[in-house]
Order: C-alpha cells, then sequence, then structure tokens
C-alpha cells in the first residue's frame, strides 16, 4: 500500500511539473512567466466594488496559446463531445486542491467570501462554506448574511467551479488550483455550447469545436474580425440558444404524452422544424467560427449609405485633391481637365487637402480628381452618389493608403461610380479593399494593394475591372457573389490566397452569378487561380446523377477535366448540351492556356444545371408536373477567354466544398 501511494505521489508530481512548465516556456511574454525563486508565478488582481476583498488571482489574461496547450494536452486531449465531463473531471482531479483555499463566489448579483472544503470533480462543483469573517458585496441592500446562508443551503453548498475565483496565496501552492478553475471557467463560457453533448461521436471534439472556437474568441479580441459578423455571430448563438431550449421543452412534453394523441403528431411536427431550423443556425455558427470559412463566405453586410442626389443648385462640381498645388501642377490641370469646352456648363472647383474629404462632398454626377502625391486616411470611402474619382497621373504616383482598423476601405452604393488611375493600400484592414454593394463600379487602371480580401461583388452589384493590379490578400483577390455580373478584363491577379473565389449560387433563392473574364493574368496565388464554392450535398448529388442519360453523358464528358479536341467533339455543342437553355459565349483557344478556361467554364455550367435539376425535382415534389420555360430557365452569360493561369500553388481551377 505504501508504494502504491508513493507512485500515486509521485505521478501526481510529475504531472503538476509538467502543467505548470505549460506557462513556463522561456520566450513567453504572458503574466505568467516562470520565475526561478520560489512563490507564486502568478500575478494578484484586486475586485471591483464597495467591499474591501482579500486580492485574487488574475487568470483572465492568458495567451491563446496557453489555453491551447492546456485544452488539447491536457483536459481534453482527444475525447467526444459526450465525455468532455469526464475528461474535465479527471484532469480537475490530478491538479486541484480538494480544500483549505479560499475563492470569490462571483455573481451577477453578488459576490461573497467563501472557503472550500471539498470538491465534487464528477459535478464540477466545491463544497464551500461562509469564510470568516463574512464579506459580502451586493446589488440588493436587503441581501444579508442569513439570507446567504439559506441561498448555500438550498445549493447543498455546492457551487460551479467557474463562478468561483481563488484568492491569491503567493506561496504557489494555489496556482494549479486557480489556474485549472480559470480554463473550466473560461471553456463554459465560451468554448461549449448546450447542444454540443448531442452532436456525433465520430469525431475529435477538439480539432472540430474548441480550436476554431478559441481563435474566433482571440480574433474578436485583437481586432481582426468585421464589427458586423461579430454582431451577426452573438446574433446567431442567442438564436440556436432559444430554438435549443424549445426544442428540449418540447422533446420534454412529448416524452409525457400519449402516443396515439393528435397533439404529440403536431409536436412532432413543430420539433422538426426546430431542429431544421437549430441546424441551420449551427451551420451558419461554425462557418464563422472555422478561420477559413470565415473569409470564403464572410457576410451579408448591409451597407446604410445614403445617397445626397443632385445638390440643390444643380450644379456639378469638379473637386482637386492635392497636399500641396504649385503653380506648374495648376496650369496642367487647368489645360488637361479644367479647361471649359465651348457651351459646356459652367462647373464649381473646390479644392481638398484630403481625397476623404472630397468624397464626403460629392453630390450626384460630381468628379474628384487626385494630384499626384502619398495620401493617408483613416476613414472609410463611402461611395453613394454616381461621381468619378480619378487619379492625375499614373498608379504609383497617386497612392491614397488606409491605415486603422475600419472595416472597409472602399464601400461602393452608387448607381454607376467610376474609379481609375489610383493605387489603393491597406493596413490593418479585417475586411476587404473595396465592396460593391449594389449598383455599378468600373475600375481602371488601378493598382490594389490588400490586406484581407481584396474585392467583394454582393449579390445584384455589377463590378468592371480592366487594365488594373491586384495582389496581397490573404483571402481572395476578388470574391463574386450569387446574382452579381463580374466582367474582368486584362488584369493581374496575383499573390493572394485564392485568386479569384465564386461563392454558392446553388441555394434557391440564389441566381446564378454573371461572369466575364477576358486576357487576365492570373499567377502566384497559394491556392486556386479560381475556385468555386457549393455545398458537399452537391457533390453527392452530381454523383448519383451519372445514369447514362444523353445530359448527364455530356456532363460527364466536360467535367472529366481531358477535353479531346482531335476527336472532333466541339466544346460548345457540349456546353449547350448540358445546360440546355443556358446561353454560352466561349471561344476555343489554341494556346496552352485553353484547359483551364474550358476548365473553369464547364464548372461553372455543371453547377448550373445541377441547380436547374435540383430546382425540377423541388418543383415536382410540389405536384408540379409542367413548369413554365421562363421559370426553368436559368441563363449564364460566361466570357472566358485567353486568360492565362500560371504558378497557382493547386493549379488553375478547383473547387471548395462544404
Amino acid at each position: 500500500m505504501k508504494i502504491e501511494a508513493f507512485n500515486k505521489t509521485l505521478e501526481l508530481a510529475y504531472f503538476c511539473f509538467f502543467f505548470l512548465g505549460l506557462f513556463q516556456d522561456e520566450d513567453s511574454c504572458s503574466d505568467c512567466s516562470y520565475h526561478d525563486k520560489p512563490g507564486s508565478s502568478l500575478q494578484s488582481f484586486m475586485p471591483e466594488g464597495k467591499t474591501f476583498f482579500p486580492e485574487i488571482f488574475q487568470t483572465n489574461q492568458l495567451l491563446f496559446y496557453e489555453r491551447f496547450r492546456a485544452y488539447q494536452d491536457y483536459i481534453l486531449a482527444d475525447c467526444k463531445a459526450s465525455e468532455v465531463q469526464e475528461f474535465t473531471a479527471e484532469f480537475l482531479e490530478k491538479v486541484l486542491e480538494p480544500s483549505g483555499w479560499r475563492a470569490v463566489w462571483h455573481t451577477n448579483v453578488f459576490k461573497v467570501l467563501v472557503e472550500a472544503t471539498d470538491v465534487d470533480f464528477a459535478a464540477l462543483k466545491a463544497v464551500v462554506r461562509l469564510a470568516e469573517p463574512y464579506l459580502c458585496d451586493s446589488q440588493v441592500s436587503t441581501f444579508t448574511m442569513e439570507c446567504m446562508k439559506e441561498l448555500l443551503d438550498l445549493k447543498e453548498h455546492r457551487l460551479p467551479l467557474q463562478e468561483l475565483w481563488v484568492v491569491f496565496d503567493d506561496s504557489g501552492v494555489f496556482d494549479q488550483t486557480a489556474l485549472a478553475i480559470e480554463h473550466v471557467r473560461f471553456f463554459y463560457q465560451n468554448i461549449w455550447r448546450s447542444w454540443d453533448e448531442e452532436e456525433e461521436d465520430e469525431y475529435d471534439y477538439f480539432v472540430r469545436c474548441v480550436e476554431p472556437r478559441l481563435r474566433l474568441h482571440y480574433d474578436i479580441l485583437e481586432d481582426r474580425v468585421p464589427s458586423g459578423l461579430i454582431v451577426d455571430y452573438r446574433n446567431l448563438l442567442s438564436q440556436c440558444e432559444e430554438s435549443y431550449r424549445k426544442f428540449l421543452n418540447l422533446r420534454s412534453s412529448l416524452s409525457n404524452c400519449n402516443s396515439d394523441s393528435e397533439q404529440e403528431n403536431i409536436s412532432m411536427v413543430e420539433g422538426l422544424k426546430l431542429y431544421s431550423e437549430m441546424e441551420q443556425l449551427k451551420q451558419k455558427l461554425k462557418l464563422i467560427e472555422n478561420p477559413l470559412l470565415r473569409y470564403v463566405f464572410g457576410y451579408q453586410k448591409n451597407s446604410n449609405i445614403q445617397a445626397k442626389g443632385v445638390r440643390p443648385s444643380g450644379q456639378k462640381v469638379t473637386h482637386v485633391v492635392s497636399s500641396t498645388m504649385m503653380a506648374g501642377l495648376l496650369r496642367s490641370l487647368l489645360t488637361d481637365r479644367l479647361c471649359q469646352e465651348p457651351g459646356e456648363e459652367e462647373r464649381e472647383i473646390q479644392f481638398h487637402s484630403d481625397p476623404l474629404s472630397a468624397i464626403n462632398a460629392c453630390f450626384e454626377g460630381d468628379t474628384v480628381i487626385v494630384c499626384p502625391g502619398h495620401y493617408v486616411v483613416h476613414g472609410t470611402f463611402s461611395i453613394a452618389d454616381s461621381i468619378e474619382l480619378e487619379g492625375y497621373g499614373l498608379p504609383d504616383d497617386i497612392v491614397i493608403e488606409k491605415r486603422g482598423k475600419g472595416d472597409t476601405f472602399v464601400d461602393c452604393t452608387g448607381a454607376d461610380i467610376k474609379i481609375s488611375c489610383i493605387k489603393f493600400v491597406q493596413h490593418d484592414a479585417v475586411e476587404g479593399i473595396l465592396i460593391v454593394h449594389r449598383g455599378k463600379t468600373t475600375l481602371e487602371n488601378c493598382v490594389l494593394q490588400c490586406e484581407t480580401t481584396g474585392v467583394t461583388v454582393r449579390t445584384s452589384a455589377e463590378f468592371l475591372m480592366k487594365n488594373s493590379d491586384l495582389y496581397g490578400a490573404k483571402g481572395a483577390g476578388i470574391e463574386i457573389y450569387p446574382g452579381s455580373q463580374c466582367t474582368l478584363s486584362d488584369n493581374g491577379i496575383h499573390h493572394c490566397k485564392e485568386g479569384i473565389l465564386i461563392k454558392d449560387f446553388l441555394d434557391e433563392h440564389y441566381d446564378i452569378p454573371k461572369i466575364s473574364m477576358v486576357n487576365n493574368i492570373i499567377h502566384n496565388n497559394e491556392g486556386y487561380g479560381v475556385v468555386l464554392v457549393k455545398p458537399t450535398i452537391f457533390s453527392d448529388l452530381q454523383e448519383n446523377a451519372e445514369d447514362g442519360t444523353e445530359e448527364n453523358k455530356a456532363l460527364k464528358i466536360q467535367t472529366s477535366g481531358e477535353p479531346d479536341v482531335t476527336e472532333g467533339v466541339d466544346l460548345e455543342e457540349l456546353m449547350q448540351c448540358a445546360t440546355g437553355k443556358m446561353e454560352l459565349y466561349a471561344r476555343t483557344d489554341p494556346s496552352e492556356q485553353v484547359e483551364g478556361n474550358c476548365e473553369i467554364v464547364n464548372e461553372l455550367i455543371a453547377a448550373s444545371t445541377q441547380k436547374g435539376q435540383m430546382k425540377r425535382k423541388r418543383l415536382s415534389e410540389l405536384g408540379i408536373t409542367q413548369a413554365d420555360d421562363n421559370l426553368m430557365s436559368q441563363e449564364m452569360f460566361v466570357g472566358i477567354v485567353g486568360n492565362q493561369f500560371k504558378w497557382n500553388g493547386k493549379g488553375s481551377f478547383g473547387t471548395f466544398l462544404f
């Protein structure tokens, strides 16, 4: 027995040594760094309140990698969702002092000093009693010591560990206890979801849920997530919690209901609706939690910029931007841009020292001319009216650099916006360099040096980009949403995560985007030159659709990726055979890049065809045997010609399944 006890003591000491070592790396810059001298390696913190409480351990400022390693290596390891509490309890048994430590019991209503007498590891609760002297800080003045004793009696003196903040002790004896409780508290406040335990047990819970949620938490803390996306995420969490609560209540009522009753049938239908709603919400949450999908899918941001319309006087103004106006520059401007043509309406000229103030002063039909210089702005270019923003010179001579952590650089909602001959440089951003929410935006002879994503073309928006250069995006260089129009001609798109990303348009509520890509050079991107995002279910349907029909045979030939031109098969005929009523504008190109162009066209057409098949199936399920031709027609005008794909990490084209 003595040998067994000795071995157990050694095992505990060994584990504690490594657990403490988790926060004792020499290169750590956290507040929990290692000290050679005996005593606590943690700092103390004084709780707020009217009552003078003792100092508590400051454990809420741990770094990402510290929490990551604790959950991965010591607490959760490779456990399943249903095993989380069991693994946590085993961890606490090894590191938590069962008694002798004091803590502040902290709720939304009061704080009170208690002392731990035991720990119920399986329930993740501590058995406590009121500490002496009695210290309490309550928002309710009538909350006396007797009331507190009655409350503890009702709880059988057992309190959740995450509600306890361990009182500081400089001996170092309770460091492990404070850290362990902090990990439990953080996990149940920020990582765990009430529905997690009902998830399938076929996957590693840490990899599937803990890591992405932990990364999202720290990305939010470090201002790396757009504010709108944070609001969306928290709203989705609230909605999912509410749906799950209703689902649990309904399931509980069904268990107490007569199995043959009409009420049960109604409740089962409601339960199915709630379950479906909850699954959709959970899917949206996972998209935001995943660090890759978060930027691939973005979020449907609604721009609230209001157009000013025509100036009350009806006059159009030319805004000239220059940090310093020299006589020679003014003469050149008067000759090249400001000279009034005979019979032309008189125009007012306004001068500005920075481009942002000029944009903010614009009304419908105004023109902004930016003179050579390097301009630093800290706000967003919100363009809601049809204006022209042009640089006077070469793009490299007219640089507009954005600093600060604003969500966007250029926000376009105007009916017809034209931007030319300007270099945009983005820093410290959390969203793309240019977003076209609606209307038409034309970008010509510009340079876009991106930080996160590049250009985003939202649903119903139209974007035309000519003779421009885009690079440096950590996401996609250009994101094309369903129902949008995008024309790209003679551009360079390079050194991005992905070159061009076409978002999922298979949902029945989405329209197919209209895309034209002509003579672009898409090169040196980390992933694919062009990526099509589509749900996994589409891939399954596509595999099941190979049944030997003429349409699917043509589809199979298209998507094989090995077109044989020597056999006399006309590519355009195959496309038309697969798409029925779709119109396709694609030409064969004898150059070595034809394969990449054709592959993109083929996949877009295949996806569009599948969308039509899915719609027919839905109509058939609704009992509609004959559909209107206009209803079934899904036209995509595709012009993908002469593009060059070079040195992209994964190839010219790929699909991303989610």
